[in-house]
C-alpha cells in the first residue's frame, strides 16, 4: 500500500495570505503546506481522502490520471471544496463514487447541486455517484473492507478511516474508547496535530501525543498544521521515536 500526503496543512494552508509570521515566511518546502488530503493506493485501486481547494493542483503535482473514488471525513470548506474539480475524471471514467456520513452528502448536494442533478443537468457538469459511510459498517472498497471510525471535531462528527493496517484521522479533538479499540493493530496512524497551544476542535500536540500512546502504531504521523506548530525541521527534532510530522507530497509504502 502506498500512501500520498497531498496536502497536510490547516484550513487556510501555509503560507496564510497576508501573514508576516516566520512560518509563512519560511523557504523550507516542508513548511509550504496545502489544504489536507490524502492518496491512498493498493493494488490497481486509487482513492482520494477529502478534496478541498487545492485538489487541482494535488492532483496534477501527483501526475494522477485515475481515482476510483472519494471519501470525506466531513464538510467543512478546507475538506469539501475541490469537489468541482473531478471533471476530468468524470469525462475519462463516468460517475465518481463518493463516501460520506450523510449529513455530509446533504451539504455537498447544497452546494454542488449541478454534480447531484437528476434531470436537466448542465452540459459539461461532472457527476457523481453518492454512498453514505455509517459508524460500524465496513465499507467495500476495491479488494479491501474500510472501517469508519467515528470522532469529533469540537461538536461536529468526523469519520476517519482505516485501510488495514494504515488509519488516516483529520479534524479530531475527541474520540470514545470504543473508537480506539477499532485502530488496535494499525502500523502506519496519521492523526492531526494543529499546533503546540491548546484548541477548541483541533488535537494539540500534546493530545495527539497521547492518542498514539493509545493506538500503539509502529510509526505516526502528523497532518492539519497550522504556522503554529513551528518550522517543520526544528519541530521535528521535538518529537519521539516513530512520530513524524508529514509534509505535501510524501510518500510512504507499508
Amino acid at each position: 500500500m502506498k500512501i500520498t500526503f497531498l496536502g497536510t496543512g490547516t484550513s487556510q494552508g501555509i503560507p496564510i495570505i497576508g501573514s508576516d509570521d516566520p512560518v509563512s515566511k519560511s523557504t523550507d518546502p516542508k513548511d509550504k503546506r496545502l489544504r489536507v488530503s490524502v492518496m491512498v493506493e493498493w493494488g490497481d485501486y486509487c482513492y482520494v481522502i477529502d478534496c478541498g481547494p487545492d485538489f487541482r493542483q494535488q492532483m496534477l503535482s501527483n501526475d494522477v490520471k485515475r481515482i476510483d473514488g472519494i471519501l470525506f471525513t466531513h464538510e467543512h470548506a478546507d475538506h469539501i471544496m475541490g469537489l468541482d474539480d473531478i471533471r476530468p475524471f468524470f469525462f475519462r471514467q463516468g460517475d465518481v463514487p463518493i463516501y460520506a456520513h450523510q449529513r455530509v452528502l446533504d451539504n455537498l448536494q447544497i452546494k454542488f447541486d449541478y454534480i447531484f442533478a437528476d434531470k436537466d443537468r448542465y452540459p459539461g457538469a461532472p457527476a457523481v455517484k453518492a454512498n453514505v459511510v455509517e459508524n460500524n459498517v465496513p465499507i467495500t472498497l476495491g479488494n479491501l473492507d474500510v472501517i469508519p471510525i467515528n470522532a469529533f471535531h469540537n461538536r461536529l462528527q468526523v469519520f476517519g478511516y482505516r485501510f488495514d493496517k494504515f488509519a488516516y484521522l483529520t479534524d479530531v479533538k475527541m474520540i470514545e474508547d470504543e473508537e480506539v479499540e477499532k485502530l488496535k493493530g494499525v502500523e502506519v496512524l496519521v492523526v492531526n496535530a494543529l499546533r503546540k497551544k491548546k484548541h477548541h476542535s483541533h488535537f494539540n500536540v500534546e493530545e495527539a501525543l497521547e492518542f498514539i500512546d493509545q493506538v500503539q502504531p509502529k510509526q505516526a504521523y502528523f497532518t492539519h498544521i497550522s504556522p503554529k506548530l513551528g518550522f517543520h525541521e526544528v519541530v521535528q527534532k521535538e518529537l519521539p521515536e516513530g512520530v513524524f510530522i508529514a509534509y505535501d507530497n510524501l510518500k510512504i509504502e507499508i
